[in-house]
């Protein structure tokens, strides 16, 4: 077996993927809940969320295209703020991954019952563990392309959507020829109904619909020249998110009040059943599952590169870190299989649950990440200096944008609903602290040296 993963995604797979991570079943089903808090404001929301979520992006592919590492963020925090930071943010995101995966995996549960009740929804979720898995034990580009054909879908979808929406509002299609026009956008309460507030409560739910657009990290030591596709990859992605998460929610809240959204199901099956696609809750229900299956796969490839990565720098155990002759880290991937069947036994005992708790409890370990990433970058920055693919307004950008993630914490405190996150996430951080001491992971990375930040 070789050491070495294998460069085999061009700028357009990694694009896709991080779409495909970013472009899920919140935007489908979910958007509903940050509209009923805010109303049409969700817009500058999102606006101002997609802002924060570019900084830390550009502050990756500053890092990424310098140094393209499979460990991403956990090697830069490793190599510039020392490795018992990297460790954390290592093992932090890991726990990320198989949890969001397990919540994945249980959407697709959730929504093949709809058309198979009958049969018990671990099965499902079984299968695809299975599916999922197999796909990322193939070489790299066969998951490249298959997570592009999926996020392909969704984007059609929500494409569509958009045309079909505005043709609503401008040529009266599916509404007997009468244009239904933008009015509904400021004529229940205007663009802050719920004040400020409104909207600033709904920043959290906002930018986690982002999560998993640092995927580009993951992959730029699987990067096919890194110095070119990564910052080709982080340029688009945010704008492309920004059209289909802005350009859905204006067209929705034009052609329904958004004190009506959310009581007739998701506002695509309503829009499309409108535009006389009398199968829309069908459609709907398909594209959701391939959205649920496209961040499973994702979340499986991040997981299983971040632990090749931990594995190298001996903060998990030695054999994860071998790779086949394809170049697949097939270990960590069977490794986190092995976690992910949890989900199936859950999903066994707790099948009206475990959606739901997952998603709450991990909220704490995305904002860990993406708070680290900035960290690093300042000691990258003082390092390095600007290099080729500079952020911009830096350090301005980067304090404010901790600033926000600092609010998005205090945020998750205040919530009754999401404060299990800062418990959950406080006890997997103690936890990791007394691994680190006393099975000697800080002695090891002391003797390894600093050239394991390199994997």
């Amino acid at each position: 077996m070789t050491q070495h993963l294998q460069r085999g995604l061009n700028s357009r797979l990694i694009t896709f993927m991080a779409l495909g991570m970013a472009i899920g079943t919140g935007l489908f089903l979910g958007s509903a809940n940050s509209i009923q808090m805010a109303g049409p404001s969700v817009i500058f929301a999102y606006m101002f969320g997609g802002l924060m979520i570019y900084i830390i992006m550009r502050a990756l592919g500053e890092m990424a295209v310098q140094d393209p590492v499979a460990g991403s963020f956990s090697s830069y925090a490793h190599r510039y703020l020392g490795p018992f930071a990297g460790y954390l943010t290592g093992w932090n995101y890991w726990l990320l991954m198989v949890g969001v995966g397990m919540a994945e995996s249980t959407g697709v549960g959730i929504y093949m019952k709809e058309w198979f009740p009958e049969l018990p929804q671990w099965i499902w979720v079984f299968g695809s563990v299975v599916m999922i898995g197999g796909l990322n034990l193939m070489a790299v580009r066969v998951y490249g392309e298959m997570e592009f054909w999926f996020t392909m879908i969704k984007v059609v979808t929500v494409v569509l959507m958009i045309i079909g929406g505005a043709c609503m509002i401008w040529f009266g299609l599916g509404n007997g020829g009468h244009p239904v026009g933008l009015g509904n956008l400021w004529n229940h309460g205007g663009w802050f109904p719920n004040g400020v507030s409104g909207m600033l409560l709904a920043l959290p739910i906002v930018v986690f619909a982002f999560g998993g657009i640092e995927t580009i990290g993951m992959a730029a030591g699987e990067a096919a020249n890194p110095s070119r596709t990564i910052p080709r990859a982080v340029n688009s992605v945010l704008w492309r998110i920004l059209i289909f998460y802005v350009g859905a929610l204006l067209v929705i809240m034009a052609i329904y009040p958004w004190n009506q959204l959310g009581t007739q199901g998701s506002p695509f099956v309503t829009t499309f059943a409108k535009l006389g696609i009398h199968q829309a809750a069908g459609v709907i229900n398909f594209v959701v599952i391939t959205a649920a299956l496209s961040g499973f796969n994702s979340t499986t490839f991040s997981g299983s590169r971040m632990l090749y990565s931990l594995s190298h720098k001996k903060q998990a155990p030695a054999f994860l870190g071998k790779v086949s002759k394809d170049g697949v880290p097939t270990r960590s991937v069977l490794a986190c299989m092995a976690c992910l069947v949890v989900g199936v036994v859950l999903n066994y005992l707790l099948p009206g649950r475990i959606f739901a708790m997952m998603m709450s409890i991990l909220s704490f370990n995305t904002v860990w990440t993406w708070m680290m990433v900035l960290i690093a970058h300042f000691s990258f920055r003082r390092r390095h200096g600007a290099t080729a693919f500079p952020l911009r307004v830096w350090p301005l950008s980067s304090l404010v944008c901790l600033a926000f993630l600092t609010f998005v914490l205090v945020m998750l405190g205040y919530s009754p609903d999401t404060r299990v996150a800062l418990y959950v996430g406080a006890l997997w951080v103690a936890l990791l602290s007394v691994a680190y001491v006393v099975f000697g992971v800080g002695r090891r990375m002391s003797a390894l040296g600093a050239d394991a930040s390199t994997v």
